[in-house]
């Protein structure tokens, strides 16, 4: 009985982050855009990602999303997170208690 239910809440964990749509606007020499994605690949976070730096559409789109030119841009099922704010990341992906794992 206790397996089954771990394997149903493990389950449900499972589907719902891949239920976040992520969208991550970064540029290649940005090093917090870097900490994001890694952190992404640790947690099993599925994103898409978008290089700003030599796609002038996906920058506007940044820049109207979040009105910054900075990176990253993370948006999380419509949720606009500027820079690695991990605790926020966390929050929104319903990652433990934003100490989850950093690679």
């Amino acid at each position: 009985m206790i397996e089954r239910i771990r394997y149903t809440l493990l389950t449900n964990f499972i589907k719902k982050k891949e239920m976040n749509k992520v969208t991550i606007y970064s540029t290649p020499t940005c090093h917090f855009c870097l900490m994001a994605k890694d952190y992404f690949k640790a947690n099993g976070v599925s994103y898409e990602e978008f290089n700003v730096a030599s796609d002038a559409d996906k920058r506007k789109e940044m820049v109207d999303k979040s009105g910054q030119l900075g990176v990253p841009v993370i948006d999380i099922n419509g949720e606009i997170v500027v820079g690695f704010n991990k605790t926020k990341l966390a929050r929104l992906l319903n990652i433990g208690d934003g100490l989850a794992k950093v690679a």
